[in-house]
C-alpha cells in the first residue's frame, strides 16, 4: 500500500509521537508498504491513512474522509486523547467517529473508550531496538527521569522528593528533557541551587539519554497523563527498574501487580520508594524482576506482525478499489451501485 502517515509533532522533534511515527514507518516499509510522514495530509492520493492524535489531526481526518470515504483511516490515539481530549472536545470525539480503526498503546487505554469504539479498537504496543544495559555506577545511586517538561509529566516530583530524603548519601536525580516554557527553565534552575543532587540537563539527543537510562539504577517516571510512554518500553527493554505514578497508562505497560507505584503527585511516597531501592537489595530485585517479565511486550518483531495484521484486513478492499479506478466498467458498476442506495 502507499500509506500517509501523520504526525503533529515536526521533524526533528524529539516528542513520542513523532519517534512513533518514524518507528511505525520503518516497521511498514520492511512489510513492503511505501510511507509517507507529514504533519498534516496535503490532498495527495494514497491507499490509507494512519493518523497520531484525534485532536490535532483532526482536519487531516475529516479532509481524507470525505475524499476518500472507503479507503482505510486509522487513528493511534495518544495520552492527551485517552485522557484528557475525547472527554470534553469535540474535534477528538469526531474523530473517534470518523475513523475505522482505533489504535491505543497500552491495555489499559481501551477502558477509556465506550463500548462502540472499543468494538473497532486494538492494542499495539510500542517497541524497541534491543540496547545493552550498561553497569550503575558504584559510587553513587543514579536516578534518572526522562521526558520534556510539560505539566502532564509532572516533572518537578522527584526533585522534590529529595526533601524527604535527607540522610540518605550518595544520591543523584538526573533529569532529561527540554523546557517548554522559561518558566520550566526558571524552576529547574532553583531546583538545582537548592539542592546539589538534582541535576537538569535540558534536551539531549536520543542516545545519548539512553546512555543514561542504561546506567541508571532507576528510572522514575511520575506523569500524570500517559498513553503508554515510550520511555517505560525502554527501560522494560533494558531492564531498568521503574518507578512510577499510579495511573493507567504505567498500569498498562508494567501490569497491576508492579511492585513500584506510588500515588499520583505525592512525592512522600515517591521518596519511601527510593528509599526502599537504595536500601533494600532485595527490593531493587524484585522491581527488576518485575520489569524484565514484560519484555515480551516491547519486542519489535511483536509490533510489526501487529501492524502486518492490521493492515492485512484491508487487502481486499484497496485492491477492489484500484479496481474501479482503472477499469471502466467497475467504474460503471460502482455509479449504479452508488444510485440505487441513494434512490433506497
Amino acid at each position: 500500500m502507499r500509506i500517509v502517515l501523520i504526525t503533529p509533532a515536526k521533524p526533528g522533534s524529539l516528542f513520542g509521537n513523532r519517534r512513533t511515527a518514524l518507528r511505525w514507518a520503518s516497521h511498514l516499509r520492511a512489510l513492503g508498504h511505501v510511507v509517507e510522514i507529514a504533519n498534516a495530509w496535503d490532498g495527495r492520493a494514497y491507499d490509507a491513512m494512519i493518523a497520531l492524535h484525534a485532536r490535532r489531526s483532526h482536519a487531516s481526518l475529516t479532509a481524507w474522509k470525505n475524499a476518500y470515504p472507503r479507503h482505510p483511516l486509522i487513528l493511534v490515539l495518544t495520552g492527551t486523547d485517552l485522557y484528557a481530549d475525547i472527554r470534553s472536545d469535540f474535534s477528538a470525539q469526531e474523530s473517534l467517529l470518523l475513523a475505522d480503526r482505533l489504535i491505543v498503546l497500552q491495555p489499559k487505554g481501551l477502558e477509556e473508550l465506550t463500548e462502540e469504539c472499543r468494538a473497532k479498537a486494538e492494542v499495539i504496543c510500542q517497541s524497541v531496538r534491543s540496547h545493552r544495559r550498561l553497569n550503575p555506577p558504584h559510587s553513587y545511586f543514579l536516578v534518572s527521569v526522562i521526558g520534556h517538561l510539560r505539566e502532564e509529566k509532572d516533572p518537578w516530583r522527584t526533585a522534590l522528593a529529595l526533601r524527604h530524603l535527607t540522610a540518605t548519601r550518595g544520591l543523584r536525580v538526573v533529569q532529561i528533557g527540554k523546557a517548554t516554557s522559561r518558566q520550566a527553565a526558571v524552576q529547574a534552575g532553583k531546583l538545582m541551587r537548592a539542592d546539589t543532587r538534582y541535576r537538569w540537563l535540558g534536551e539531549i539527543d536520543h542516545t545519548s539519554a539512553m546512555r543514561w537510562l542504561a546506567r541508571s539504577h532507576v528510572m522514575v517516571v511520575s506523569s500524570r497523563i500517559e498513553g503508554g510512554a515510550h520511555v517505560v518500553s525502554e527501560a522494560i527493554a533494558l531492564g531498568v527498574p521503574v518507578i512510577a505514578s499510579e495511573i493507567p497508562g504505567n498500569l498498562g505497560l508494567l501490569g497491576d501487580a508492579y511492585p513500584g507505584y506510588f500515588k499520583l503527585s505525592d512525592e512522600r511516597a515517591l521518596a519511601e520508594l527510593l528509599y526502599r531501592a537504595i536500601n533494600q537489595p532485595a527490593y531493587l530485585a524484585s522491581l527488576q524482576k518485575a520489569v524484565r517479565s514484560r519484555q515480551y511486550l516491547v519486542d519489535p518483531s511483536t509490533e510489526r506482525q501487529a501492524l502486518a495484521t492490521l493492515l492485512a484486513r484491508y487487502d481486499g478492499t484497496i485492491e477492489w478499489l484500484r479496481r474501479i479506478r482503472h477499469d471502466p466498467k467497475c467504474q460503471l458498476r460502482m455509479a449504479r451501485h452508488l444510485n440505487e442506495n441513494t434512490a433506497q
